[in-house]
């Protein structure tokens, strides 16, 4: 009978913090209250980074006599060599070398995306040890706001070239491929890997993620709309011998598709800026809702060997100090922007050089080996059943690339005196409403199983395949679409 008092003392320990929250009318508790703060903290600051780090070995620099000597080391080695991708650290000098001395640009575009993978997950990184020291209300926003650091400094970069469809492509792809392609590879490996359990996700967060993916979509599809609609309306009439003329209009340089370009990228703004102060304070307020029961599962069931409560405590500590974490934040920000120059001024030999055409490298090859670091911690979030974090991974990437970066880009090119509106062409405009309608579906009942993310990797072939076979032009600008409306209005009178 003391056997039995003392497992049901433990379970009721060991049972969840929402639960006693409930019953202790608020969370009179001090130690549940704590374990709240713990899981919030794990979940707001836990991403990829964690799972690509090395554990340093820092016994070879403690025996170092000099305190200022030891501390360089030490950060060296933590910043240098403390991931799994130190391996590709060579590519970045190795790119300048290629640049410096006049090799094939289809080279210097091959090692300048090499470099961009360490270098884009070590800034994800120093940006958490920076947030370990200023809170997690600092530390959210500042994740917020660099988590796609090198998409907005390529796309900066690319409108200081002028090359705009360059700049829409790699944003439109970077969306594309956190929806489809690591949502969908995460779920399917993830329900592999889990085919025994009972995989489901708070559904509030996709939901909201989805509603500002809308708004985002609204914002692209009207520009387009009302280019066409305003060509099509007043810039053709026939005269007396039934030969069609074609009357310019005051629309047709485009400066009412500016106007309401700039005036959505505002509201953009104004809308992710909300998101991230619900985000932050309110939605830490409300309660989760209940967990839907799980499936009846064998009580011979293999423990989780996926399972890794103790890595995450583990993880919750700053490995280096604050003003060298910002040190190193500006050297590897400055050197994602060398590698990103590069990339843009060689993107077009490079698509020569290897048959393929600038879509095709913008929307699919950009984005994958770009955020490399960050599809793999996506993936091995879902294997280990922690969906939740996969979906901010993946979904949060996206939400913050289309409501805060594009804006962002249009506006800063509008502050150098050039011109980009958010008319992503037809195709593009068009795969990006199906991809949000078919993750919005994938995700709409709370639960997850492999032939979801096998549906939204086949989506993504499908993308991927369409801008390889079609002959995307390179020129950045839109002067084909304005012929090919022309000429449709030619035909239809």
């Amino acid at each position: 009978r003391k056997r039995v008092n003392e497992e049901m003392s433990l379970i009721t320990t060991e049972a969840s913090p929402s639960l006693s929250l409930i019953e202790n009318g608020g969370g009179s508790d001090k130690r549940t209250a704590e374990l709240s703060r713990s899981n919030r903290r794990t979940v707001q600051n836990l991403s990829a980074t964690s799972l690509m780090r090395n554990r340093s070995d820092l016994k070879l620099i403690s025996r170092v006599r000099w305190e200022f000597m030891k501390r360089m080391l030490t950060n060296l080695q933590e910043v240098l060599l403390g991931t799994k991708l130190f391996l590709l650290f060579p590519a970045v000098p190795l790119a300048v070398v290629a640049h410096r001395y006049g090799c094939p640009r289809a080279w210097v575009f091959a090692l300048s995306l090499l470099g961009l993978i360490p270098l884009a997950e070590r800034i994800s990184f120093l940006t958490e040890q920076i947030a370990f020291h200023t809170g997690p209300t600092v530390g959210g926003l500042m994740n917020a706001t660099c988590g796609n650091a090198t998409e907005m400094i390529i796309a900066i970069l690319a409108v200081g070239q002028r090359k705009m469809r360059i700049v829409k492509l790699s944003l439109l792809g970077s969306i594309l491929s956190n929806l489809l392609f690591v949502l969908g590879t995460s779920l399917f490996f993830g329900g592999l890997s889990n085919l025994r359990k009972h995989q489901s996700f708070d559904r509030r967060q996709g939901d909201m993620n989805c509603i500002l993916l809308f708004l985002a979509l609204l914002c692209h599809t009207l520009p387009m709309i009302l280019r066409f609609a305003t060509q099509a309306a007043g810039g053709s009439a026939t005269n007396a011998t039934n030969v069609l003329v074609v009357h310019p209009t005051r629309n047709e340089d485009g400066s009412d598709v500016l106007v309401l370009s700039r005036a959505s990228s505002f509201l953009m703004l104004f809308a992710y800026l909300a998101f991230l102060i619900f985000h932050l304070f309110s939605s830490s307020l409300t309660p989760p809702p209940p967990p839907p029961p799980p499936p009846p599962q064998r009580e011979e069931e293999e423990e989780d060997v996926y399972d890794d409560n103790v890595s995450d405590k583990e993880e919750e500590e700053a490995v280096i100090g604050m003003w060298s974490a910002i040190l190193w934040l500006i050297t590897m920000t400055l050197l994602v922007a060398l590698l990103s120059d590069y990339l843009v001024s060689t993107i077009q030999d490079a698509a020569d050089s290897w048959g393929l055409s600038v879509a095709f490298i913008g929307i699919i090859l950009l984005p994958i080996v770009g955020n490399a670091a960050e599809h793999a911690g996506a993936v091995i979030f879902a294997f280990r059943n922690k969906l939740d974090i996969t979906l901010g991974i993946a979904l949060g990437s996206a939400t913050q690339i289309a409501l805060f970066v594009v804006p962002v880009t249009v506006l800063v090119a509008w502050a150098m005196g050039i011109e980009m509106d958010l008319n992503f062409n037809l195709l593009e405009t068009a795969c990006l409403a199906l991809s949000i309608l078919v993750t919005s579906f994938t995700l709409q009942d709370g639960t997850s199983n492999y032939m979801k993310g096998l549906v939204l990797l086949l989506c993504y072939i499908v993308i991927a395949v369409c801008f390889f076979v079609a002959n995307s032009p390179s020129a950045e600008t839109s002067t084909t679409n304005h012929t090919l409306t022309k000429r449709y209005v030619m035909f239809t009178n």
